[in-house]
């Protein structure tokens, strides 16, 4: 599949509003403030934002300015419903950024609302259960094959078209689904429920799709979180896992004109996430350990980790897509299954290489 490169940028804003279009009961009806979290993807041209390396600070400042008349004011003296949906495509309409392929709100840590170019959007909410759980069939000495628990976190995500709609399926609704589901997974073993006895999180996501599709068709994606590093989302056919890492390096953008401060020398503390496409193995139930991603990925990881980037034999430049580029061809080899890497050099701020299929979006 055709490699494509996307710049990614967040930015925050506090803000108050009420929903009218909603039931008097309701919440979101009342007057109410959230700490938002505005998010874009963009595919930008070549020398867009001054320089190369410059695309990621360019995105973020234009982003955060669009969005800086909502900070601590009233929504809906901007917009006369301030669904999220409606947010997103009230930034569509002011942010000065070609090829955006991506318009975010994200209302709360919890759930939020994408927007493509075609009008889609992305409903997602997340949710918590505490559980343990051991992994029947893993090899001897295999730290899985012990009892032991997560925190797991789940989220669901559900697709629509929504035309000219205010809002697409409601928070609520998505509450309502996962309630049983959070009954019968909280505070329990999964490896004595009923089609969880290898509870992996490939598993443990389909578990879950099959029992919420048919009451919500718009479900489009199950994300399980099995640890806050790495997780597997499921679309009723295909599994995606991905694994996180972090790394803290060192570097100079070459290419910034005389005087920038990114000329100088100076560093990220970056966020890396992996994801990998596979089949599933019908004994273990997964479809790439976790531990052989990270362990297969050592070498690269420790080349990147608390050095200077500039040094490293083969890299371009230290911008993010010369460093993707860098990490795809070091990786090649070892992670075969590996079809699209995002590297953030602050929250929520960097960059996207994939040759693969899409998925949902993570949460900031």
């Amino acid at each position: 599949m055709k490699e494509q490169l996307l710049y990614t940028a967040a930015a925050n804003f506090e803000s108050a509003c009420e929903l009218r279009i909603l039931a008097a009961d309701h919440p979101s009806y009342r007057l109410h403030g959230h700490s938002f979290i505005a998010r874009l993807r963009a595919s930008l041209p070549a020398g867009w934002g001054g320089f190369r390396g410059a695309e990621v600070d360019a995105l973020q400042q234009r982003l955060q300015s669009c969005v800086a008349v909502l900070d601590y004011d009233l929504l809906n003296n901007h917009l006369e419903v301030p669904t999220d949906e409606n947010l997103t495509r009230w930034i569509r309409e002011r942010v000065d950024v070609p090829g955006i392929e991506m318009i975010g709100i994200q209302s709360t840590r919890h759930e939020g609302a994408d927007l493509d170019s075609a009008g889609n959007a992305h409903i997602w909410r997340r949710y918590r259960f505490e559980s343990a759980h051991q992994l029947p069939n893993v090899p001897a000495g295999h730290q899985c094959g012990r009892m032991h628990g997560h925190g797991f976190e789940v989220i669901l995500h559900a697709n629509q078209n929504l035309q000219q709609q205010d809002m697409g399926v409601d928070y609520a609704v998505l509450d309502e689904c996962w309630q049983p589901l959070h009954e019968l997974l909280d505070h329990r073993c999964l490896n004595d429920i009923e089609g969880l006895q290898n509870p992996t999180s490939e598993t443990l996501s389909a578990w879950i799709w099959q029992r919420l599709k048919r009451q919500l068709p718009q479900l489009s994606w199950v994300t399980v979180y099995e640890t806050v590093t790495a997780g597997c989302h499921f679309d009723g056919q295909k599994y995606r896992i991905w694994k996180e890492q972090r790394f803290e390096s060192a570097l100079r953008l070459q290419q910034a004109p005389q005087g920038d401060r990114r000329r100088q020398l100076h560093g990220h503390s970056y966020l890396l996430r992996l994801h990998l496409t596979a089949e599933l193995d019908p004994v273990m139930c997964w479809t790439v350990d976790y531990g052989d991603v990270k362990e297969l990925f050592k070498p690269v990881y420790k080349a990147l980790d608390h050095h200077l980037l500039d040094d490293l034999d083969g890299l371009e430049d230290s911008d993010p897509a010369s460093i993707l580029r860098w990490i795809r061809a070091q990786a090649a080899d070892q992670l075969s299954q590996l079809d699209r890497i995002d590297l953030y050099q602050s929250p929520g701020c960097g960059a996207i290489l994939s040759w693969g299929d899409d998925e949902p979006a993570l949460p900031v």
